[in-house]
């Protein structure tokens, strides 16, 4: 049974657009989208994060999408889900925290949108890797969440224009 409102991931790596194509997406299709928890939480955060703040970030970007869920409209676009906070925790910690496994065996997500790493690296203090290599590295990794979800999905790539379009052609294949 489809649930009324399609909740759409975008996922990708540091600095490769997924808070711009969100914004982007929630309002040509006029909805809600999610901001990514963890850049609101790190900006208040005075000493460097921890794993226990991964677990804290996880938490509320749950709470978000729930709350979000209730206003949306047909779509619910989030700037990230529980996979980037896994792939963040067993990269920094070689762990991750139960809670979170569970989450995302139970999150319920339609499909996935993939940002290529080939837009420019924009620094930013919450940023820890512009080098290529490890780009191209969680590019990869997501690559294969996505993969394995069985769910559908895309890479977009190019400029904001571009990667905005691709996605909104994806999202319209979907409905046919």
């Amino acid at each position: 049974m489809k649930r009324s409102i399609q909740k759409i991931v975008i996922i990708g790596g540091e600095s490769t657009g997924k808070s711009t194509l969100s914004s982007q997406l929630a309002a040509h299709y006029q909805t809600d989208w999610v901001p990514e928890f963890a850049r609101h939480y790190l900006e208040k955060l005075v000493t460097p994060y921890t794993q226990e703040d991964l677990l804290t970030i996880a938490k509320g970007q749950v709470k978000s999408e729930i709350e979000l869920l209730k206003t949306a409209n047909k779509y619910l676009f989030c700037d990230t889900d529980l996979y980037v906070i896994h792939v963040w925790s067993e990269h920094k910690y070689q762990t991750c925290a139960t809670w979170i496994l569970d989450q995302i065996a139970q999150q319920q997500t339609d499909a996935y949108i993939l940002t290529s790493p080939d837009m420019p690296w924009e620094p930013d203090p919450q940023r820890e890797h512009p080098e290529p290599k490890w780009r191209e590295y969680f590019f990869n990794l997501y690559k294969k969440i996505v993969e394995r979800s069985g769910l559908p999905f895309t890479i977009v790539s190019g400029t904001e224009e571009m990667r905005l379009q691709q996605a909104i052609d994806f999202i319209e294949n979907m409905k046919s």
